[in-house]
C-alpha cells in the first residue's frame, strides 16, 4: 500500500503558517515571557559575532599588524589584558542570557503544552459517540501524549530557536562584511544554496515524520486493544498470534522513524560537509591574500572562526527546523481532532424541564418516541425504523427482542448519546434537543449491564463529582441495600479503588450504579440488563431495592430473561429497529407472535 502524504492529498489542508497561527493565542498567554525571550536575541547575536573579531584583534595585535585603532595607542600587555576581558566578558555574557532565555522559552513550550491537552481532553470529552465508534483508543492517546510533546516544542524549541539561529547569522554576516567583504561574499555564497538544500530535506523529513506518527497511532492502538482485551488473549491462547501482529506493526513504525532518521541525518552530514569545504575556501583565498600582504593574518583567523560560527546557527537552524517540522505535524494531527464537529450540543436557549414539571404538579416522566429513524452510519442501514410509542409517567415499561433489535440503541438516542436521523423524543412534552443535555441526563437515571469504577475511593464512584453530604451517600447506599456490602470493605466509604474496579467483583461495581442512581433522584429509571451481573442470592436481595427505587418513577427495563419482566405495565417487543408487539405479558402470549415465541423458547431451556 502506497503512502500518500497528507501535503498531497486532495483535500485542502492549512498552509504551515496557518497552522502556526494556531498556537499564537496560546503563545499569547505567556507573551511577557516571549518578549523577554525576543529582546535577548540581540545581545545574544552581538555577543556571539564579536567574539571572532577579538580573536583576530589579538592575533593582529601579537603579530604587529593594523588593528582597530584604540589598540594603536596601547602596549602590547595592556591591549591584549583589554582584549582577554572583552572577549571573557562577552563570553559570560552570552552563557548568561542563553541560560536566561532557555528558561523563558522552555516555560513558554510547557505552558502551551498544559493549555492545549487541557482544551484537547474538554474536546475529546465532549465529542459524539459515533465518533468514539470509528476511532481507536490509542490514536487518541497518542494525540493527548506524544503529539502534544512535540507541539510544545514548534514555540520553546522550533520557533523562537530558528528566530535566534536568523539573528546570529544575520549579526555574523554584518560583521564579516564590515571585517573584509570578499571572504564575506564567499561564505555567503555558500550560505544560500545549502539553505535550499535543507529546505528540501526538512520538507522530506515532514512527510516522512507524519507517517511515522500515524504508525506510532497504529501501533498504540493495538496495544491498547490487548491490554484491555488481555483475558480474551491468554484464555484463547493468543498471545504467540498477537505478539506476530504486534510484531508486524512495530515493524512498519520502525521502518517510518528510519525515514525521519534518514533525512535529518541527511541535513547534518551535508551542513558538514559543506562547513568543511567553506573553511578549506577561506583558508584558499586568505592564505593567498595573506601572502600578498593584502589581508591580515589575524583578520584570517576571525573569518576561520566566522566560518565555524556562521555555520553553527544553521546546523542549528536545521535541527530546529526539524523538530518545527515535527511540531507541524502534530499541530495538523491534533488539528483534526480540534475541528471535528461536536454534533450535539446545546441550544442557545434550552427549555427547563424542572419548570415544566411544577406546572404538572409533579406528574414528570412521560417520554414518547414520534417517528424516530435512526443510523448509525449515514449510508447505514436503519437501526431503528418508525419508531412510535408513549410511555406515561410512572409507567414500567420493558423492552424485548433478539439480539441487534435496537433496545440499546433506543436507550442511547433517549439519553442523546446519539442524534436521531429523522423524527423526534419528547421528554415531558419537550424535545431532548430542546434540553440542555446536564438537566436531560440529571432527569434519567441510567444503569448499564456493566458498572463501570474510576480509579479513586467508594464515595467519589457514587458522587462522580458532585457534591453530596457523607449522609445522603449513605442514605442512598441504605435505600439500594448496597450499605452492608460498603461497610465491609476494609475502609468503608473510604476504601480505595483501583482502576476500573480492579479490587471488586462484577455484582459489586453494579451495587455502586445502584448508589449512583438512588442519590441523584432521577424521575426516569433506565435499566439495561442491570441485575445481570448479580447472583441469584445478591439478585433477590437487590430486587427489594429496585422495587423501591422505581416507584412513583417511569422505568425502561431491557431484560433477556424474560420472566423477570412479567409484572411490568406494558412490554415492547423490537424486531429490527420496528416496534411490532406491545401489551402486558398475558395479551402477548395470547398473540402467540414473537414475544411468545422468545417466551416459550426460554422456558423450555429453563
Amino acid at each position: 500500500m502506497t503512502f500518500v502524504s497528507p501535503l498531497s492529498k486532495k483535500r485542502n489542508r492549512e498552509n504551515d503558517w496557518r497552522l502556526f497561527l494556531r498556537l499564537v493565542p496560546y503563545a499569547r498567554r505567556r507573551q511577557r515571557l516571549l518578549w523577554v525571550s525576543a529582546i535577548l536575541l540581540v545581545p545574544l547575536a552581538i555577543a556571539g559575532a564579536i567574539q571572532p573579531i577579538l580573536v583576530g584583534q589579538a592575533i593582529s595585535l601579537i603579530r604587529g599588524e593594523d588593528v582597530i585603532f584604540f589598540l594603536k595607542e596601547m602596549t602590547l600587555s595592556a591591549g591584549l589584558n583589554l582584549l582577554t576581558g572583552l572577549l571573557l566578558a562577552a563570553m559570560v555574557v552570552r552563557s548568561v542570557l542563553e541560560s536566561v532565555q532557555g528558561f523563558a522559552i522552555q516555560k513558554v513550550g510547557q505552558g502551551i503544552t498544559y493549555d492545549i491537552r487541557n482544551d484537547l481532553f474538554e474536546k475529546v470529552t465532549a465529542l459524539p459517540m459515533q465518533f468514539f465508534d470509528r476511532t481507536p483508543v490509542g490514536k487518541l492517546i497518542t494525540r493527548l501524549t506524544s503529539d502534544i510533546d512535540a507541539l510544545g516544542d514548534v514555540f520553546s524549541t522550533g520557533a523562537i530557536g530558528i528566530l535566534s539561529d536568523s539573528v546570529s547569522i544575520i549579526a555574523l554576516t554584518i560583521a564579516m562584511f564590515t571585517v573584509q567583504w570578499q571572504l564575506a561574499l564567499l561564505l555567503l555564497g555558500m550560505l544560500i544554496p545549502i539553505s535550499f538544500v535543507v529546505v528540501y530535506f526538512q520538507r522530506q523529513y515532514r512527510v516522512a515524520n507524519y507517517r511515522a506518527r500515524e504508525e506510532l497511532s497504529r501501533l498504540n492502538a493495538g496495544l491498547q486493544e490487548n491490554i484491555t482485551g488481555i483475558n480474551v488473549v491468554q484464555i484463547f491462547r493468543r498471545e504467540r498470534f498477537n505478539a506476530r501482529l504486534f510484531r508486524q506493526i512495530n515493524e512498519k513504525f520502525i521502518k517510518a522513524i528510519d525515514a525521519t532518521i534518514f533525512h535529518d541525518a541527511a541535513v547534518s552530514s551535508t551542513l558538514e560537509w559543506i562547513s568543511l569545504v567553506a573553511i578549506g575556501g577561506i583558508l584558499w583565498l586568505g592564505g593567498l591574500r595573506v601572502m600578498q600582504d593584502s589581508l591580515s593574518f589575524g583578520t584570517l583567523a576571525s573569518f576561520i572562526l566566522f566560518s565555524q560560527r556562521l555555520f553553527n546557527p544553521l546546523r542549528q537552524f536545521a535541527e530546529k527546523f526539524t523538530t518545527l517540522q515535527a511540531g507541524f505535524t502534530a499541530i495538523e494531527r491534533i488539528a483534526e481532532l480540534m475541528d471535528e464537529p461536536i454534533e450535539i450540543r446545546d441550544p442557545r436557549s434550552p427549555l427547563s424541564l424542572k419548570e415544566k414539571q411544577q406546572a404538572q404538579q409533579g406528574h414528570a416522566g412521560e417520554i414518547r418516541f414520534e417517528n424516530v429513524w435512526f443510523a448509525y452510519k449515514k449510508d447505514d442501514d436503519y437501526a431503528i425504523r418508525d419508531l412510535n410509542f408513549t410511555i406515561q409517567p410512572g409507567e414500567k415499561i420493558a423492552l424485548v427482542g433478539p439480539t441487534g433489535a435496537g433496545k440499546s440503541t433506543v436507550i442511547r438516542l433517549l439519553c442523546r448519546l446519539y442524534e436521531t436521523t429523522k423524527g423526534r423524543i419528547l421528554v415531558d412534552g419537550i424535545d431532548v434537543r430542546d434540553l440542555a443535555q446536564g438537566e436531560l441526563r440529571q432527569h434519567l437515571g441510567v444503569i448499564l449491564q456493566d458498572g463501570f469504577v474510576f480509579a479513586g475511593d467508594v464515595k467519589s464512584n457514587i458522587t462522580l463529582g458532585e457534591t453530596y453530604s457523607l449522609e445522603k451517600i449513605q442514605t442512598a447506599a441504605r435505600e439500594t441495600n448496597v450499605d452492608r456490602f460498603i461497610e465491609s470493605l476494609p475502609q468503608s466509604y473510604d476504601t480505595p479503588l483501583r482502576e476500573r474496579g480492579t479490587n471488586l467483583s462484577g455484582g459489586q461495581k453494579q451495587l455502586l450504579a445502584f448508589a449512583r442512581c438512588a442519590i441523584r433522584d432521577p424521575k426516569v429509571m433506565v435499566l439495561d440488563e442491570a441485575t445481570a451481573s448479580l447472583d441469584v442470592g445478591t439478585e433477590a436481595f437487590v430486587q427489594e431495592a429496585l422495587d423501591r427505587l422505581l416507584a412513583n418513577r417511569t422505568a425502561i427495563i431491557i431484560a433477556h430473561r424474560l420472566s423477570t419482566i412479567r409484572n411490568v405495565d406494558r412490554i415492547f417487543v423490537l424486531q429490527q429497529g420496528q416496534l411490532i408487539e406491545a401489551g402486558n405479558h398475558e395479551e402477548l402470549l395470547r398473540k402467540d407472535g414473537l414475544y411468545a415465541s422468545l417466551y416459550r423458547l426460554q422456558m423450555l431451556g429453563s
